[in-house]
């Protein structure tokens, strides 16, 4: 797992840096919305993640079709594609595969094929995602499966779909490990928020070069770190709910439970982090949650802006304890909204000091 060091001895020719290369597949189920967002990712930024502007990170190569500017696709420096065909035969290593999109069901249908990527040279038909995967997969250090799509099928593998769409882990199985003993790293979101996608690359990257230990992962494959708390825990609105004070209708600074925010449930960061620059998040801007980062999504949360089912009862307790919680606070808050006793309004000068020896 740790990638070999630029060495030099005595008469020796210089070994060249070695490469980590960044294989990504946009060619799943999905809009291409988290390659959107992570061109607003600050930190880190994808451009300081290509360019090598952090410490002990090492080279990197992305073959990302937003920013693979060197090649095209038959056309270029290089052919962008030729780069997933070195890494399928083993001449590239290691390289960290990144899948965007949900992974159809290619054996369900008589024909055709659900979405490919790319044209298999032997047969000069479209090379499906899924074919890709059965590829890339056992030759990566390590895959990332980037968004609710590619992370747990998301809308694509909803009730009723005809592509029996699923998320990578299920494809791949949620047991499965990279030639260099990591599970698949699953970074949800619908779209995903753009640092915590960039932030997980850049531990994967330094994994790789045996700067940092086994990423951490819950039981649905998240970064702890990113998804160890719910919304409701980092919320602006929190307070209201504890005070039993909820909006009817959207505009209210209040708590959004009642119109159909699933926050006290949903493992998610957004509004501690914000979307970008620390600003923005689906409540902190008046916007319900959802519940884009779970593996239940979207089926289990539906209908969207309704009251969800749990809320009822805890929002009903909540208003009951909180109108007592108000009172009592409204009680302190009178007391201690005004000065000291011994500090009068006016000129004069008091310090409240009493001498010890009178």
């Amino acid at each position: 797992m740790t990638a070999p060091t630029r060495s030099a001895g005595s008469g020796a020719q210089e070994q060249e840096e070695p490469v980590v290369h960044i294989l990504w597949i946009n060619a799943g189920l999905s809009c291409d919305g988290d390659s959107v967002a992570l061109t607003a990712a600050m930190q880190p930024s994808i451009e300081d993640i290509v360019l090598g502007t952090l410490p002990g990170l090492p080279k990197v190569a992305v073959h990302w079709p937003l920013i693979d500017f060197e090649s095209g696709p038959m056309q270029g420096a290089d052919v962008f594609i030729e780069w997933f065909f070195k890494a399928a035969r083993g001449e590239l290593d290691p390289f960290v595969l990144v899948v965007e999109g949900s992974i159809p069901n290619e054996s369900i249908k008589q024909e055709g094929y659900w979405c490919g990527f790319g044209n298999n040279p032997e047969t000069g038909q479209p090379m499906t995602t899924s074919e890709w995967l059965d590829r890339l997969a056992p030759k990566a250090t390590a895959v990332l499966a980037a968004g609710t799509c590619a992370t747990y099928g998301g809308i694509h593998a909803m009730a009723g779909n005809p592509t029996g769409a699923m998320g990578v882990a299920d494809y791949l199985g949620w047991d499965w490990r990279s030639k260099a003993g990591l599970p698949i790293v699953n970074v949800p979101g619908c779209p995903i928020q753009p640092d915590n996608l960039s932030e997980t690359i850049l531990y994967l990257l330094y994994q790789v070069a045996g700067q940092a230990p086994m990423i951490p992962l819950d039981e649905a494959l998240r970064p702890t770190w990113l998804f160890g708390q719910t919304v409701h825990e980092g919320c602006d609105r929190a307070g209201y709910y504890e005070q039993g004070q909820f909006a009817t209708e959207y505009g209210s600074p209040k708590c959004l439970v009642k119109i159909g925010c699933w926050g006290p449930v949903v493992k998610c960061n957004v509004p501690k982090r914000g979307w970008m620059n620390g600003i923005g998040g689906c409540p902190n801007v008046g916007g319900i949650c959802i519940a884009c980062t779970m593996p239940g999504f979207p089926d289990k949360f539906m209908p969207f802006m309704d009251e969800p089912p749990g809320a009822r009862v805890s929002s009903t307790v909540s208003e009951a304890y909180g109108s007592v919680i108000r009172t009592l606070r409204g009680i302190t808050l009178h007391t201690v909204d005004k000065e000291p006793k011994w500090r009068a309004r006016g000129r004069e000068l008091l310090t409240g000091y009493t001498a010890p020896w009178r």
